[in-house]
């Protein structure tokens, strides 16, 4: 699961005449900035709708002692010499970093740090890689690309039919992306092209609203550069940094770049980086130690969400006070694949994590039964997983995004799963983020998930978007549960979890990627927002109950 490409969807939507293509969703209706670090604030001290981790820690947590817990963060690689994350990286105190020897005998040599399954032992990495769905489109392309509906076999009717919905999904994905890309790029350039024209037409360093107005000119350009940027002062602020607005646009461009030449590409495949038998599904050892990877921006947001130093005075503040992030790469820019999400989960739970952070996810999954594997693997022992729902306005109920916690061929559910959407801080209709998928009986619950604030690499920190971000803030209480009450298993915290949900009544939100209001306990199973107070209350009531 890629974060979300950030964007002023507002100007986007005003200057959409500018490329005669209209951008798609909706503008939050709160146009205030909440809070940095929101998301672990509470509701009736701050006024915003975090989980109330510092209300806990004021307050039940005061004084009392925690055992240290380990969250493997399965993504693009973190940043493990942030300034943020120092003594919160997992250590394997049983290898001897970069001897080139296994010296803890578990088949990864010199994984001091956690693995990196897309990673050669030559030290290269995957970079982007292509989605499923183009891996997929390409194999059944060889076989049925140029026969004759009449004249396929019937053993073969089943996957044909599938040939034509993957090559229908395809091909219009790929236009869409195209799309997006143009329309992207257009944009980016003329906005940037009319600041500077219209900086220079009025002989200014700083436009004003003013100076728009007392424009009088018959030229059309100028006009229309007037126009565009009059509405974007008018709806962002005279103060709108255009520098940012760039960046965001210079985001979407490589975004959808990546998109067209990478993702759609039907010639890429990076796999020979990674050198293993592709074919062989259970197969280990692969890859090597490098857990940063080419861009850990991702697995650094999630990280620092989860476990940034609490008490440095830098930055932010994670949730949980009391942990270790093992890092284990295997999301490319792209979509991951099934054989690698395997073996991550398998080797996180070999490795001693309790609870798996997985921000990723896609809409095809080939290999699902080598997935499943592991997930009934970590359910054998205890491991509690956390998976962001996705971000594509869906209801996963109808539509799926890989992995599941259903179990393939069967009705089955895994009990150590908690799937999350993603929340804002108010309680408007725009309360649900409007990317966020949704699902009366798929998703457990919802997590701050918009403007986020947190670790990005090179000791930076920026806002990102995304389910991405509510899985970990998910997770992120799931360890501050187990760190304080470590008599808990991870399916009773999971059941703590959902059932101290906080509940909001007649709460009407936007349904995502709809202009429709529904309700917001319509929208997951729990119908419920995660409350790492709530939690923490139960949680210590089930403990004393046990004890009396």
């Amino acid at each position: 699961m890629k974060r979300r490409v950030r964007g002023f969807l507002l100007i986007i939507m005003l200057a959409g005449s500018i490329t005669g293509v209209q951008a798609q969703g909706t503008v939050q209706e709160n146009s205030q900035l909440p809070p940095k670090e929101w998301f672990i604030l509470d509701p009736a001290t701050d006024n915003v709708q975090g989980v109330s981790a510092e209300k806990a820690y004021n307050t039940i947590l005061k004084g009392k002692k925690s055992k240290t817990v380990t969250v493997a963060v399965i993504d693009s690689g973190v940043d493990i010499d942030h300034e943020d994350l120092q003594g919160k990286i997992w250590v394997n105190e049983k290898e001897i970093a970069d001897n080139g020897i296994d010296d803890d005998k578990n088949g990864y040599i010199d994984d001091k740090y956690g693995w990196n399954f897309i990673g050669g032992k030559d030290g290269r990495n995957v970079k982007q890689d292509t989605h499923e769905l183009t891996r997929i489109y390409v194999k059944l392309k060889e076989k049925y690309g140029d026969i004759e509906p009449k004249k396929v076999r019937k053993k073969d009717r089943e996957e044909y039919d599938y040939w034509v919905k993957v090559k229908e999904d395809f091909e219009k994905t790929y236009d869409e992306a195209h799309q997006q890309y143009n329309f992207y790029s257009n944009l980016r350039d003329n906005i940037v092209r009319f600041h500077v024209l219209l900086k220079a037409y009025l002989g200014v360093e700083q436009i004003s609203l003013d100076d728009l107005r007392g424009i009088n000119s018959q030229d059309s350009i100028v006009l229309t550069a007037r126009n565009i940027i009059g509405m974007i002062y008018q709806n962002v602020g005279e103060d709108a940094d255009f520098d940012k607005i760039t960046e965001d646009l210079d985001g979407a461009v490589e975004h959808f770049s990546n998109q067209v030449n990478f993702a759609f590409n039907t010639e890429f495949n990076p796999r020979d980086i990674v050198g293993d038998n592709y074919e062989d599904l259970y197969e280990k050892g692969y890859g090597n130690n490098d857990v940063k990877g080419h861009d850990p921006s991702h697995g650094t947001h999630v990280a620092g969400i989860i476990a940034a130093n609490r008490n440095n005075e830098l930055g932010i503040k994670g949730i949980a006070d009391n942990v270790k992030i093992m890092v284990v790469r295997a999301v490319p820019d792209g979509d991951e694949r099934d054989k690698d999400v395997a073996n991550a989960i398998i080797y996180a739970v070999d490795n001693g994590a309790q609870i798996i952070n997985m921000s990723f996810g896609k809409s095809y999954s080939p290999q699902k039964e080598a997935v499943d594997k592991a997930v009934k693997y970590a359910e054998s022992k205890g491991v509690l997983l956390v998976h962001a729902a996705g971000n594509s306005s869906k209801d996963i109920d109808k539509g799926l995004n890989f992995p599941t916690k259903t179990y393939d061929n069967s009705k089955a559910k895994a009990s150590n799963w908690l799937e999350v959407g993603a929340s804002a801080w108010g309680t408007g209709s725009d309360f649900v983020g409007e990317f966020s998928n949704y699902g009366k009986e798929t998703v457990d619950i919802f997590a701050p998930g918009v403007d986020i604030y947190s670790t990005t690499p090179d000791n930076n920190y920026k806002s990102f978007d995304g389910t991405s971000m509510a899985a970990p803030n998910t997770a992120g209480v799931a360890a501050l549960l187990m760190s304080y009450y470590p008599q808990l298993t991870a399916f009773q915290i999971k059941d703590i979890i959902t059932k101290s949900s906080r509940k909001f009544d007649n709460l009407k939100v936007t349904k995502p990627g709809k202009e429709e209001l529904v309700d917001f306990k319509d929208l997951s199973i729990s119908g419920g927002l995660i409350n790492a107070y709530e939690a923490l209350k139960m949680a210590e009531s089930m403990v004393m109950d046990k004890q009396n």
